[in-house]
């Protein structure tokens, strides 16, 4: 990781998902730099080693689980208790794969919980707080698959898409109050979180055989593809952002950060499908308008 550095501007950092990846290595690098690092994960108990550590370097480590329809309570004891909050970092995550009819309610509804609903009652709670200081950060991470679609990661792909549409709301209905809003695209990286994809709970259907979703399906439940980024290069990237420092300094104001070459491919993929939507539609999309000249308000 980084060696310590005092930063000239420390800051209070809520981070969620800090036990591995991203939210570990985001942890390890503010308080490197200087910050104050409020870490949190679902289970504290399951690495006590992470918890010491960052409690011995001045932390705090608390228990935060995404799915409680209460967790934004975590908020707001924090600001009561004087500790406020400037950067909230939105990292924990989890995925099921498999094909989107397949999906039981119950699995649905824990991808976007976890992924979409959790974040934002987080969100919702810190906004009125640093609206009110004209001041703070709220980043937030994405994928390729809320981008573009991939077989076998239908409702992970929507929870992002979800969490990609709120963030660029949030950045437009911020901005008057000085509140930067970041949305992290990510490729796949060096995290345990290739390992962690869960399968759906009921059998892949037959007429899926030899079919990319079940390729894709097969791939992910195993783990079995390549990881080529790295994500404490990433993560000193994202944090140059927040801190408007590095290579993005003049940048700050900046809303969407894509890393990794696999995403820089998954981008283009995307711009190429709403140019061939335009190619194919643009015509009749100019011509069903009113007559009268009607403008739209926005």
């Amino acid at each position: 990781m980084s060696d310590t550095t005092q930063t000239s501007k420390p800051l209070t950092w809520l981070i969620t998902g800090s036990s591995s990846g991203f939210g570990l290595a985001l942890t390890r690098l503010a308080q490197a730099k200087g910050h104050k690092v409020i870490a949190t994960s679902r289970n504290p108990d399951r690495t006590p080693d992470l918890v010491d550590e960052v409690v011995g370097r001045g932390g705090l480590w608390l228990r935060l689980e995404l799915e409680d329809l209460d967790c934004d309570k975590i908020i707001h004891g924090l600001e009561a208790e004087g500790a406020h909050i400037d950067v909230l970092i939105n990292t924990a995550a989890m995925s099921i794969s498999g094909p989107l009819e397949s999906f039981t309610e119950a699995e649905a509804r824990k991808q976007m919980d976890t992924n979409f609903f959790g974040p934002y009652r987080l969100i919702r709670a810190i906004t009125p707080y640093m609206r009110k200081r004209r001041s703070g950060m709220i980043v937030n991470f994405s994928s390729g698959a809320g981008l573009e679609a991939m077989h076998s990661l239908g409702i992970y792909g929507a929870s992002k898409a979800a969490l990609d549409d709120m963030s660029k709301v949030l950045h437009k209905e911020l901005e008057p109050f000085n509140v930067r809003v970041l949305l992290v695209y990510l490729g796949t990286f060096n995290t345990n979180m290739p390992y962690s994809v869960k399968p759906i709970s009921t059998p892949l259907p037959s007429d899926y055989e030899g079919t990319q979703t079940e390729k894709l399906f097969h791939m992910l439940s195993k783990g079995d593809f390549a990881a080529p980024g790295d994500h404490v290069k990433a993560c000193q990237a994202i944090y140059d952002v927040v801190m408007n420092e590095g290579f993005a300094k003049g940048l700050g104001n900046e809303i969407m950060l894509p890393l990794g070459r696999d995403l820089a491919g998954t981008v283009k993929r995307t711009q190429d499908r709403l140019a061939h939507m335009m190619d194919v539609f643009g015509d009749i999309c100019h011509n069903v308008n009113l007559d009268d000249g009607t403008e739209a308000s926005w």
